[in-house]
């Protein structure tokens, strides 16, 4: 179970905003995080906290390919991304690193910034303790849901080569 305070953004949230292109010769996941949403919102390194959640409307993640927005997130302590989509190779970029991102509309639309939901990732239920309403986002396929558990693609192929 995922349980943090919400941060909210709006429709196509592109990968420049998330980390800004001056930022793409960086490696360190530390010092991408403190650059994360510098783009959109540069008050967020300060106001998120390790398990926090993500939310935002369509489009999440769109523009150039770069593996570092999604690494950037899940370094700044965001646990999670909910939105009502994703750019494609933004969603697999998230789930080779091990973030997990779930597609949910009605949770997008009844959740404020500020607010406090959970998420079970196994079945996608999405509570918002604030309300008490639930949401239901698809539920991750066994494999992938296996990838995120193992904390992204390269340690799940470690564990399989391992057996």
């Amino acid at each position: 179970m995922i349980k943090g305070k919400v941060h909210k953004y709006g429709d196509n949230v592109d990968t420049d905003a998330i980390i800004p292109a001056r930022y793409l010769n960086v490696s360190e996941v530390a010092e991408l995080a403190l650059h994360c949403m510098e783009g959109l919102d540069s008050n967020f390194v300060k106001k998120v906290n390790p398990g926090d959640i993500m939310l935002a409307e369509k489009n999440f993640g769109c523009g150039s390919s770069r593996e570092h927005a999604p690494l950037a997130i899940k370094a700044s302590g965001i646990s999670c991304i909910i939105a009502k989509s994703f750019a494609r190779i933004f969603f697999r970029n998230a789930i080779n690193i091990g973030l997990p991102i779930l597609e949910c509309t009605e949770a997008v639309d009844n959740v404020r910034s500020g607010q406090t939901i959970a998420v079970e990732l196994s079945s996608g239920k999405i509570m918002n303790m604030d309300s008490g309403k639930e949401f239901t986002a698809q539920a991750y396929p066994q494999f992938m849901y296996e990838i995120i558990a193992e904390g992204g693609l390269i340690e799940y192929t470690k564990k399989r080569l391992e057996r």
